[in-house]
Formats: structure tokens, sequence, C-alpha cells
């Protein structure tokens, strides 16, 4: 049996994880939504939505990205069709950089 990894996160990870829960929360109850309606809604269990509510970090980001969407709550503070422009840039500067990335070796310069 594989055992399980310890994992830590930063403070600033933490922080921003119960900062979207928060965020999704107070949207599910300004929706006058149940927990268990938006789970079902989201098609995932009513814990997995109480842990990403609480800011568990261990909880897959695309889930808690769809809950976030289906409360209103804007990510990266954009719309859908400025999320693409984004998307675009970024492929555009991706193409740019090298495909790998290779340690660089110390070189011995001293005679």
């Amino acid at each position: 049996m594989p055992k399980s990894v310890i994992r830590t996160y930063s403070r600033y990870t933490r922080e921003a994880t119960r900062l979207l829960g928060q965020m999704i929360k107070l949207g599910r109850i300004e929706r006058k939504l149940t927990a268990q309606d938006l789970a079902d809604r989201a098609g995932v269990s009513r814990g997995m939505l109480q842990r990403i509510e609480k800011g568990d970090p261990k909880c897959e980001i695309g889930v808690a990205f769809e809950l976030a969407a289906l409360v209103g709550v804007k990510l990266f503070d954009a719309d859908a069709s400025s999320l693409a422009g984004h998307i675009n840039r970024t492929e555009e500067k991706l193409a740019l950089l090298p495909k790998h990335v290779r340690k660089t070796k110390a070189v011995d310069d001293e005679f």
C-alpha cells in the first residue's frame, strides 16, 4: 500500500483557498441554495462542497472553479471573453520560450 504524501502549503495558498471557499459559500447563500442543491448541480458530494467552502487545498481545482462559476464568483477578475484573450496571449508567450528547461552546468573558469 503506498504511503500517503504529507504536503505542506504556503500561507498564501492556504489563504487563497480559504478566500475562494468563503466566496463560494457567500454566493451560494446569496442565491438561497442549500449545500446539497449546489453539490447536486455541480455533480459532487456535499462533503466535497463543504471541504471547498472551508478552503481545503487538497480539493480538485476544476471542481472549485465550477462551483465558483455556478454561484457567480468571478475568477481572475475577468469575464469569459477576456479570459480567452488572456489564454491566447499566454499561449503566444509560451510559443516563444524553449520547449524544455535544462539545468545549467556550472562553468569553472578560474585559471
